[in-house]
């Protein structure tokens, strides 16, 4: 997932009302580190200097500058024009960006008690300075001017292009509505940044407060590799259950558990754990969050001119329609659905032939489709996690891009850091030049969201006729290391660790003069440079470079490289349809029109899954009360990006593979140019054929994942 903060994620507020966030007293302007350019090595945040008292006053200084800054715009007599208009509100809110880059990740990050209750306070006033720059009449009638005559300045294409986004930026927050519906949006507004912020707090209780699985009977843990049981050892150690095996809803955790555990009562246990998150009837319970975010999302696009709110976030995607996402969605389901119910009759003849009695259930599904994995296959995971151990994978990936961009990571210990197990490295081009800097923070802990993702703390650009290097941020939540094990990572957080390695080289490779479309793309194009590094983990010529044996060094065989190639079809219809049936439920609830009214969200999950007729066996992805992608993380109505960008990355990758080499420089050097460094340039499409030279085909897509 990758996490973009907006200019307009912006602050203004009286010190007054933010001074009761944090009962301590301010820090003086003098030792706030927001206050003065960073006294660091390429100028990254110093966390080592940064404390929660500090945020308060930068942001309240932040919010008065860039007010200044709007009015000067506003009050400047001269004819609107795009340098005295466009090109200044472009760059305004250098102060208020810079605190938030840091204050909203380490929220997700590494977050604390005072730091959510500034979320909590601060939250509805950044949804109100937002509203205030751009419901703005001043404002928006300069750059209505310069919209308006555009045509008739002599900018270039990039500049028209900057002009027309902020035009229409302004249209979408409803700058051309009139007063009395402003005032309806605002508070709409308002009540939808609470809401968002309440739902993911609440998540982040279920998953780390509120449930784990202590099981004190050796016994009921047969079947689980030692890794796994040593790893427990360790998490009932540090919750206090000493003697005794701890087993949480983090993946690292729940996974191997639901894999290999022989014991169905407990896999049950665990799973229900995970699928009840947000639906307990308890302090974190979300469904009547869902209600009123669903409502207010849909009375908000009503208030803009659209018929539903997927129609106003899908204006904006490659898509441009919901009956496109509809028809792809429901085209991709009818491929899927057949093969997942043959993965589940295969799984019921193994459970039939152990003479189990039993019918599968969602529970089961992980435990047996390992044991048909073996079957088909001869391979299960745990015969390839002592070659993955986590720096090698690292490494691996770190040549990868060396081999496709020229680009090199040198790690640095003399950055601070907000956490103490985050790496830090420099990166520099094939010439030897510094291109940015790169995090890595890989463990779960509970002050930190769970999944994984991508971010940045500065984002590349320009500033007063120099340029800004990038600071980019990955955080996951992967296996730690216990005992005399290394970090031994999964298949999945082998893929998932490429997977966000994409987003960063998208960040790191940037370019452009302007912040609002240097390296801003539609959300159903923003998955292409993360997926498409994926398929690079499991080429054999790359496993060989990086899958090592942690103990003996030893190369992978090539006996595994060949299982693991051949089950790359292996449960592909279940995976493929959990996901789309996440995607058609974020549909449906972001196609209702105003007004909406929801009596029970579980009962309206269940509609939307019979609907499509999804098997019992398996449940969509995210259920409703745990789907922070689309309630409290950017994708809403938007779910389905992953899938579409994954008919992009298949393409592209079928691309260097047709070509005979899957480091071909020509292609990596228009991969690099068109979809990463300028893709902001154009619409995505159009980006895409400037690398492709056609249209993207399904076909490879479907080849892929054994759906044709």
């Amino acid at each position: 997932m990758f996490m973009k903060k907006s200019l307009l994620l912006m602050l203004s507020v009286s010190l007054l009302a933010l001074a009761s966030c944090d009962s301590k007293k301010p820090a003086p302007v003098a030792e706030n580190p927001f206050f003065t350019e960073y006294n660091t090595p390429f100028h990254v945040p110093p966390f080592d200097r940064i404390d929660t008292t500090h945020y308060l006053p930068a942001f309240i200084e932040g919010m008065k500058q860039q007010m200044d800054e709007i009015n000067a715009i506003t009050h400047n007599p001269a004819e609107p024009d795009f340098e005295n208009t466009i090109l200044a509100y472009d760059k305004s809110g250098l102060l208020l960006n810079k605190v938030s880059n840091v204050f909203f990740n380490l929220n997700s990050a590494h977050t604390n008690d005072q730091i959510q209750e500034i979320a909590r306070k601060a939250s509805p006033l950044f949804s109100k300075h937002s509203d205030d720059i751009t419901m703005n009449p001043e404002l928006f009638q300069r750059i209505k001017a310069v919209y308006e005559k555009r045509n008739e300045l002599g900018l270039d294409d990039q500049q028209l292009r900057v002009v027309e986004k902020y035009y229409n930026d302004f249209a979408r927050s409803g700058a051309n509505l009139p007063a009395e519906q402003q005032d309806e949006l605002r508070k709409i507004n308002e009540e939808l940044s609470m809401l968002q912020l309440r739902f993911g707090e609440n998540q982040l209780a279920e998953i780390n407060k509120n449930f784990k699985l202590v099981i004190d009977n050796e016994a009921d843990l047969a079947g689980l590799p030692e890794g796994v049981k040593a790893a427990a050892a360790e998490a009932a150690n540090a919750s206090g259950d000493n003697g005794k095996w701890v087993f949480t809803l983090a993946k690292p955790s729940m996974i191997p558990f639901l894999q290999y555990a022989q014991n169905r009562d407990l896999r049950e246990k665990l799973y229900r754990g995970y699928f009840m998150r947000g639906n307990n009837d308890n302090a974190n319970d979300n469904k009547q969050i869902v209600k009123d975010i669903v409502r207010l999302r849909a009375a908000k696009a009503k208030l803009l001119g659209y018929e539903n709110y997927g129609a106003y976030v899908i204006d904006e995607n490659m898509a441009k329609t919901t009956v496109n996402v509809d028809q792809f969605l429901d085209g991709l389901m009818k491929a899927a659905l057949p093969v997942a119910k043959r993965e589940l009759a295969e799984m019921q003849k193994i459970a039939d032939a152990e003479n189990a009695g039993i019918k599968l259930q969602s529970w089961d599904w992980w435990y047996y489709a390992e044991k048909l994995r073996k079957q088909k296959y001869d391979f299960d995971e745990t015969q390839i996690t002592p070659y993955l151990k986590l720096e090698n994978v690292r490494d691996g990936m770190f040549d990868v891009a060396n081999k496709l961009y020229g680009i090199t990571f040198t790690k640095l210990t003399n950055l601070p850091v907000y956490q103490k197990d985050v790496e830090t490295f420099e990166v520099k081009e094939a010439d030897g030049s510094h291109l940015g800097i790169l995090y890595l923070d890989y463990f779960p802990r509970e002050s930190k969201s769970g999944g994984a993702w991508c971010t940045g703390f500065e984002s590349a650009g320009w500033r007063d006729g120099k340029k800004v290097d990038p600071i980019v941020s990955i955080v996951c939540n992967f296996t730690q290391p216990t005992g005399n094990l290394p970090a031994l990572l999964s298949w999945d957080e082998t893929t998932t660790l490429f997977h966000e390695f994409g987003h960063a080289l998208h960040g790191l490779f940037t370019q452009g003069k302007y912040n609002r479309t240097a390296g801003v793309v539609p959300r159903d194009f923003v998955e292409l440079p993360s997926q498409v590094m994926e398929n690079w983990a499991g080429e054999p010529d790359v496993l060989r470079s990086y899958a090592h044996h942690y103990e003996t060094g030893e190369v992978i065989p090539e006996e595994l490289i060949a299982k693991l190639v051949n089950s790359t079809h292996f449960n592909q219809g279940f995976e493929t349809v959990e996901y789309l049936a996440a995607s058609i439920l974020d549909m449906d609830y972001h196609e209702l029109a105003d007004p909406v009214v929801i009596d029970d969200v579980v009962a309206f999950e269940k509609a939307a899954m019979d609907k499509i007729g999804l098997i019992p066996e398996i449940l969509p992805r995210y259920r409703t009360t745990y789907f922070s992608h689309i309630f409290d993380g950017g994708y809403a109505a938007g779910y389905y990006v992953y899938l579409w960008a994954a008919v992009l990355d298949s393409d592209a990758f079928d691309y260097f593979k047709q070509s005979g080499d899957i480091f071909n420089k020509e292609l990596a050097d228009k991969f690099r140019k068109y979809c990463l460094a300028e893709n902001g340039n154009d619409e995505g499409m159009v980006q895409y054929r400037k690398f492709r030279g056609q249209d993207p085909s399904t076909e490879p897509l479907l080849k892929k994942r054994g759906l044709k």
